[in-house]
């Protein structure tokens, strides 16, 4: 379990996060969602001890974070821009991935799955996005960790490719796992969500079901219930006549 209470953080005059309050369970599946600016890559950093907040607390399994870094081997984390040296072929960057880790991987599965062994002596620089990024998939869910951070991990793949990631993530779901994904593709949230977290100014604007979402702001399909969210919260400008 994640617990988040009273989190700060500020870049110099830039206050992010504002007081950010949540709790998540041991299992499903929340989809953290905001437009650009509102504090969604600050807060998965805070929780993976990428940033330290100003002030607030983080608590993993009723375990305060700060100073810790063991709770990491616990987390597998798909960062947006995975940088990794583009010298590197995919065979050595899933071999140096897999030193850092005693436990064992399951890389195998997941590399004809997403369908990359004819890439394994290819060097990163020279692969298209879209293959790039199933590497970084396989790099992710090669362990069987409780909590998985997904940061737009759809992007770049084709439909094909696209269905294999549902796919996995639902099977990871039901095995119990807690999972944060963010997304600008709606009809991903759709799909996999349990619930939604929707962070507007570095404060958490709504949190609730699918359903939920859909009853308060009267509309069937999330992403029209998500531009009803911003629409009401921009200033309207009068226009005279």
């Amino acid at each position: 379990m994640i617990e988040i209470k009273q989190l700060h953080k500020s870049f110099g005059r830039n206050h992010v996060l504002r007081g950010i309050d949540l709790e998540l369970g041991h299992s499903g599946i929340t989809a953290v969602l905001g437009p650009n600016a509102s504090g969604k890559t600050t807060l998965i950093k805070s929780i993976l001890g990428m940033v330290i907040p100003d002030s607030g607390s983080i608590l993993i399994d009723g375990k305060s974070v700060w100073g810790e870094w063991q709770y990491r081997d616990q987390i597998d984390y798909l960062p947006q821009i995975a940088r990794f040296p583009e010298n590197l072929r995919v065979r050595e960057l899933l071999d140096m991935l897999k030193s850092l880790r005693i436990r064992r991987a399951r890389e195998q599965d997941l590399i004809d799955y997403f369908d990359i062994r004819d890439t394994l002596d290819q060097r990163l620089g020279h692969l298209s996005g879209g293959t790039r990024q199933k590497v970084n998939l396989v790099a992710a869910f090669m362990y069987d960790n409780p909590l998985m951070i997904l940061d737009e991990p759809s992007a770049g793949l084709d439909p094909l490719a696209i269905q294999r990631l549902k796919s996995v993530i639902f099977r990871e779901k039901g095995n119990g796992k807690q999972i944060l994904i963010t997304t600008h593709i709606m009809s991903l949230v759709e799909e996999l969500a349990d619930e939604v977290v929707f962070l507007l100014e570095g404060r958490i604007h709504f949190r609730g079901t699918l359903s939920r979402l859909r009853a308060l702001y009267g509309e069937e399909d999330v992403e029209a219930c998500i531009a009803r969210m911003l629409d009401q919260n921009q200033p309207k400008i009068q226009v005279e006549a």
